[in-house]
């Protein structure tokens, strides 16, 4: 098997957790799975043979393969999969504008399984989802998610009218402590290091995160946390525990 490279038509999981949610969540698109000699040690394992068997997908034991494909020494499991592409609910959604960072993106979809938002528009250009390394940055949780990209967010935004639209800017009309919303809406997020330009002002309602003059801004995965939190915490206010 090759080491993955960009636009490749498959693509695969490395570690056991991540490989056990590609398991529960796709498993129509695993090709096999792959797990080192060792991993009978490992006490995720029989949740993965449990899972191969009710699927009925092949289990190689092939060391040569995760040496040469994990960059680390504590891979025991690969699972190999077709890349995909889904359609985004009626639901609400994140919009990543140009995203370069693989490690950022990886967060991003575990930080938005968390707060229950479970539909990504990606606006290219932007980090293929689909390396392992933003697998693995991801928890497995980009296999629970509805990713979509888009050539532009005009394609965007036609494509899902009647969406309320938070673009998050440091040039944001309103404090997002005064914006409140119970209806389908977008939160818009830009990149890394320039975020979203001016044209962004004219979609929906512009927001911001105020802070201290002691830092210029928040990074991306920061100001994503802080918005989803914000926008979801309606639905967290009668929770007691994380159970």
């Amino acid at each position: 098997m090759k080491v993955y490279k960009k636009g490749a038509d498959e693509s695969y999981t490395l570690g056991v957790f991540p490989t056990i949610e590609l398991l529960e969540n796709r498993p129509e698109v695993i090709k096999r799975v792959v797990v080192h000699s060792s991993i009978e040690e490992n006490s995720g394992y029989p949740k993965i043979k449990e899972l191969c068997n009710q699927y009925h997908i092949h289990i190689d034991i092939h060391d040569p393969t995760i040496d040469k494909l994990s960059p680390k020494n504590n891979c025991y499991a690969i699972g190999v999969f077709k890349t995909y592409e889904d359609n985004l609910e009626r639901d609400n959604h994140v919009v990543l504008v140009n995203p370069m960072d693989m490690g950022n993106m990886g967060t991003i979809m575990r930080t938005m399984l968390g707060f229950n938002y479970n539909n990504l528009a990606i606006i290219e250009p932007a980090c293929d989802i689909f390396n392992p390394k933003v697998i693995r940055a991801s928890m497995g949780a980009i296999f629970s998610l509805h990713i979509k990209r888009f050539k532009s967010f005009e394609e965007y935004y036609q494509a899902y009218q009647g969406y309320e639209c938070y673009p998050f800017m440091l040039k944001g009309a309103k404090n997002i402590h005064h914006v409140h919303t119970n209806n389908l809406h977008a939160l818009i997020f830009g990149n890394e290091s320039s975020g979203l330009d001016d044209s962004f002002l004219h979609y929906g309602q512009s927001v911001f995160i105020p802070h201290t003059s002691k830092i210029d801004s928040l990074n991306l995965s920061q100001s994503l946390g802080i918005g989803l939190y914000h926008f979801s915490s309606a639905q967290f206010e009668d929770k007691t525990s994380l159970r």
